[in-house]
C-alpha cells in the first residue's frame, strides 16, 4: 500500500511573492469586515453622531473671536469629524490584529511560509480601505442632508480626504503595534478611550486653539491631531492653514516608522 505525503505548506503555496500575500491577506480582512455589516455600522455610529450634535447645537450659539471669517459651523467641525473617524478606524485595526491572534488565524498562518510583516500590512491596508468607505459615507450625508458646500473645490477637497487617510493609515500602524504588544482587546478599547478622546478635545478639532483656556492652548499646539486638523481644514475650505501640511505629513511618517517597528518586534512573540 503506498502512502501518499502530505504535502507541505511550501507545497501548497508555492513561491508566492510578499504581495501576493499581502493581496490575499487584505483581502481576507475585507472579506471579514463585508460579512459582519455591524462592524462598519457601528464604526460609522460615532463620528456621524458627533457630526450631527455638534453642526446642530453649536452652530447656534455666537462664533468665538478667532472663528475663520465666512465659513459656517458645519465647514469648521466636518474635517475634525474625518479625523476622528480616521482614529476610530486606526483603533479597529488594532483590534483586528487581536482578533487574529486570539481565533487561531496567526497560528494557522504561520505554518506557511508567509513572511510575518505581510499580515500586519494587509491588517493596515483593510482599515485604510474601512476608513476610506466611512469617509465617504460622512461626506455624502454632509453633501445631502446638512447642505455642507466647501469652498476649496473638488480636487483640494479629495487631497483633505487623502490627507485624512495618510493619518488613518499611519495611526493604524501605532494600534496595529498596541495589538501585537497588549493581545487583548479590552486594554485596547481602553487605550482608545484615554488616548483619543483627550486628543480630540484637546487640539483644533471643535474650536481654534487661539480661543482655547491657556494651558489647553498650549496642549493643543504640540497635539499631532491639531496638525492633521488644520491641514485638512485648510484644503477643503481654502483658508489659510496649509503650513500644517508638511508637518502633518512628517508626523504621520514617523507614527507609521516607529509603530510598524514596534508591530514587528511584538508580532514576534510567541502566540500564547
Amino acid at each position: 500500500m503506498t502512502v501518499t505525503p502530505t504535502p507541505s505548506p511550501r507545497a501548497v503555496w508555492p513561491d508566492s511573492s510578499v504581495l501576493l500575500q499581502i493581496r490575499v491577506l487584505t483581502a481576507r480582512s475585507l472579506r471579514s469586515m463585508a460579512t459582519d455589516p455591524g462592524v462598519m455600522l457601528f464604526g460609522l455610529l460615532q463620528p456621524v453622531v458627533i457630526l450631527f450634535v455638534l453642526t446642530q447645537v453649536f452652530s447656534k450659539m455666537g462664533e468665538p473671536p478667532h472663528f475663520p471669517a465666512g465659513i459656517t459651523y458645519l465647514d469648521f467641525v466636518l474635517s475634525a469629524v474625518l479625523v476622528d473617524n480616521a482614529v476610530q478606524s486606526a483603533v479597529q485595526s488594532g483590534v483586528g490584529l487581536v482578533d487574529d491572534l486570539k481565533n487561531g488565524v496567526v497560528a494557522r498562518l504561520r505554518s506557511l511560509p508567509i513572511v510575518p510583516s505581510s499580515l500586519l500590512i494587509a491588517r493596515s491596508l483593510a482599515g485604510l480601505v474601512r476608513g476610506a468607505v466611512q469617509a465617504v459615507v460622512i461626506l455624502l450625508l454632509a453633501f445631502g442632508v446638512l447642505g455642507y458646500a466647501p469652498d476649496g473645490g473638488a480636487v483640494d477637497l479629495a487631497a483633505s480626504v487623502g490627507l485624512t487617510l495618510f493619518m488613518s493609515w499611519s495611526l493604524g500602524w501605532a494600534f496595529i503595534a498596541a495589538g501585537a504588544w497588549l493581545r487583548r482587546a479590552e486594554p485596547m478599547q481602553n487605550l482608545a478611550v484615554i488616548a483619543v478622546l483627550p486628543l480630540m478635545f484637546a487640539s483644533s478639532a471643535y474650536m481654534p486653539v487661539e480661543d482655547l483656556p491657556g494651558w489647553l492652548a498650549a496642549v493643543a499646539g504640540v497635539n499631532p491631531l491639531t496638525y492633521a486638523i488644520d491641514a485638512t481644514r485648510a484644503l477643503a475650505l481654502g483658508i489659510p492653514g496649509s503650513d500644517a501640511i508638511v508637518p502633518a505629513l512628517v508626523i504621520g511618517g514617523v507614527i507609521a516608522a516607529v509603530g510598524g517597528a514596534l508591530a514587528v518586534l511584538g508580532f514576534r512573540r510567541p502566540v500564547q
